[in-house]
């Protein structure tokens, strides 16, 4: 039911898998759409599949740890619609190697872009925001922000996301800013569709399947949208079931407490 006329998204990340979710639904309600990313050729294509089928969107290539695309991301949106409502975090990477494995640039790396990319984003819309009357910050950040995902970098990223989400909302509800944490669990893209981690999650998930991309961007567009205009600073677990205990149902189902 979320009607977005009138408002103004941008999406890192966005040109691709949940991303490309995302900005496209955005658009279909309403919003007018920044697709960002620094795949400039799927993230035109994807702009102009989007004004093909009559929606409004533009591409920036942005890398989200460059304070200068940040600043290009804004000046374009200040430029093309003079306001930016909702930014969604989404951009991300995945080192999938141990703390005894995992050497110090890519440590660095992962929590660049993860974390610190969300910080730019978030110090760069938020005066726009608050200009405008404030909006939506969606961070997408990963139910391994729960546990002890075996890539440290990752999970110390997701984990940081939660407590940037935090502090964010805090400061910045006063400029009627909301900042919110999406936590998704698997996810099947183009990007992991051959990881050999994938039967074992999905044996492992209470819902015995995978997460799909629109399922995570319907979340993001009820977070983006006046409907949940009196939430901020929370994170919001969409992962089957796994957090809530799928260790524990396991235990239960080999045990005959209940079925399979």
């Amino acid at each position: 039911m979320a009607d977005l006329s009138g408002k103004l998204a941008l999406v890192t990340g966005g040109a691709r898998g949940q991303g490309e979710a995302e900005s496209r639904l955005l658009a279909e309600k309403g919003a007018a759409v920044i697709v960002a990313d620094v795949l400039e050729k799927e993230g035109r294509e994807l702009v102009d599949s989007l004004q093909k089928s009559g929606l409004d969107a533009t591409f920036i290539a942005l890398d989200v740890t460059s304070e200068a695309n940040w600043a290009a991301a804004v000046g374009l949106a200040r430029e093309w619609k003079g306001r930016l409502d909702i930014l969604v975090n989404n951009a991300g990477i995945i080192n999938r190697t141990t703390v005894a494995s995992t050497p110090l640039d890519k440590w660095e790396a992962v929590l660049r872009v993860n974390l610190t990319g969300a910080f730019l984003g978030i110090q760069a819309v938020a005066p726009l925001m608050a200009e405008g009357g404030g909006g939506s910050i969606v961070n997408i950040s990963s139910n391994s922000a729960f546990s002890g995902h075996y890539d440290p970098a990752y999970t110390a990223s997701k984990w940081g996301l939660r407590g940037l989400t935090r502090s964010a909302a805090m400061e910045l509800v006063g400029n009627g800013i909301r900042v919110n944490t999406i936590c998704p669990g698997l996810v099947v893209t183009g990007l992991n569709a051959n990881s050999p981690h994938l039967q074992p999650m999905i044996e492992m998930t209470p819902m015995r399947r995978s997460g799909k991309p629109e399922e995570i961007a319907a979340l993001v567009l009820f977070l983006a949208s006046d409907e949940s205009g009196f939430i901020t600073g929370e994170d919001f677990v969409i992962d089957g079931g796994f957090t809530a205990g799928a260790a524990y149902r396991q235990v239960a189902v080999k045990t005959g407490i209940i079925e399979g």
